[in-house]
């Protein structure tokens, strides 16, 4: 009996293709609003992660509540290169400061710059910030200097080679000025890079600060970024009796990525009210569906069949298009996302997306708007089982 009802829901949905393909596409369209949702919105969170990780903080940021650690970086970093998950570690030093140019006959110059000290050798293997420099070269040396492309177009006509001057305050309150010659322009896409930093020999920043032997902070890099925890652990449980503070990225970046998960739980929220409405429109076919079958219910109930046949006949009807609706928008969700992953997507030149297939998340949706489309079914199919068999004598 069960094959008999389906085939003749099958039949009776077929018959009226256009409300099918209304149905179906009401189904597909709410499941490809929230999976383009997820991958711009999420690929943006994912690529602001990505890029915080490879350029500054690293999956485990180490600092010290003094602001400043006093422990050498070398014994430091030693100690993390003992660690099998650790892919490498590296030293730096920030502060601000002032930079100078003279051009024409003219001095240009900026205040309140980033400035980040670096160990070229140990950097270039715990960060990707080297991978930014579009212009020259990363800090090679002592007196060479890499500037963000946003301080570049603050000074003006700046170029690599050119030589200008850096100003700080040191730790006794006094200025000191060093010439640093510029060995590369660091631009990245979204500007989570170096843009607005200027990179320099951590050793230099130190004796400009006369802050010798200090660091402000540790890079970590792992092999995989889902050992960051136990990774933090084992070094908190084993400097316990120093001041330091190591975190994870979701921890270090906290202040940025929190304002961004709010924003993403609301474009969720928005889709699946989205996809609500589409389980209105099912009902509103559904019940043109009903309307239009009018003669064959009442025929059907006039030879014997039940209410509860008619109920399940129109359920399946409920089933097929969520089923079939569900897939379709799955796989343009999942063709739209292969296609972002595959082309790196970005809008304008701005960051690229980060991308992923989030099955759970995938198959999570196309269960809620096939579950959706089926509790769409239900009124129209128990309006259905309400006609009586006199009504078929209109039609005879």
């Amino acid at each position: 009996m069960l094959d008999y009802r389906l085939k003749l829901a099958k039949r009776m949905l077929f018959n009226k293709k256009g409300s099918l393909i209304g149905a179906v596409l009401a189904v597909t369209i709410g499941i490809l609003v929230i999976h383009v949702n997820f991958v711009i919105f999420q690929g943006l969170y994912d690529a602001i992660v990505r890029d915080i990780t490879e350029y500054r903080n690293g999956d485990i940021l180490v600092t010290d509540e003094s602001n400043l650690i006093e422990k050498s970086d070398t014994m430091l970093v030693n100690w993390f290169s003992r660690i099998p998950d650790v892919k490498a570690a590296a030293p730096r030093f920030s502060s601000n400061g002032e930079i100078n140019i003279t051009k024409n006959g003219g001095m240009i110059e900026t205040n309140r710059i980033p400035l980040l000290g670096v160990d070229p050798i140990q950097d270039i293997q715990a960060s990707s910030a080297h991978t930014t420099v579009s212009e020259g070269s990363y800090v090679f040396s002592h007196n060479s200097i890499v500037l963000g492309s946003n301080i570049v177009r603050d000074l003006g006509d700046v170029h690599v080679g050119d030589s200008i001057e850096v100003g700080v305050v040191n730790r006794w309150g006094q200025d000191e000025v060093r010439r640093f010659i510029v060995s590369g322009i660091a631009t990245s896409p979204g500007g989570q890079g170096l843009d607005y930093s200027a990179v320099v020999h951590i050793d230099t920043l130190r004796d400009m600060l006369d802050r010798k032997g200090y660091t402000s902070s540790i890079m970590v890099k792992l092999h995989d970024p889902s050992s960051a925890e136990n990774v933090r652990d084992l070094f908190l449980a084993s400097f316990v009796n120093d001041d330091f503070v190591a975190e994870t990225i979701e921890e270090s970046a906290e202040q940025q990525l929190a304002g961004f998960r709010s924003g993403i739980a609301m474009i969720n929220m928005i889709g699946y009210f989205g996809m609500m409405s589409s389980a209105f429109a099912i009902v509103t076919i559904q019940m043109m569906l009903v309307n239009g079958k009018t003669k064959e219910i009442g025929i059907m109930r006039s030879i014997g069949a039940r209410r509860k046949d008619i109920l399940v006949i129109f359920i399946m009807q409920g089933i097929l298009i969520g089923f079939i609706g569900a897939a379709a928008g799955t796989g343009a969700g999942l063709a739209y996302t292969f296609y972002a992953k595959e082309t790196k997507l970005s809008f304008n030149n701005s960051l690229p997306l980060e991308v992923s297939f989030d099955w759970p998340k995938i198959f999570q949706t196309a269960l809620t708007s096939f579950g959706l489309a089926v509790l769409a079914s239900l009124y129209p199919s128990f309006r259905a089982t309400r006609l009586l068999p006199v009504e078929a004598m209109r039609y005879v």
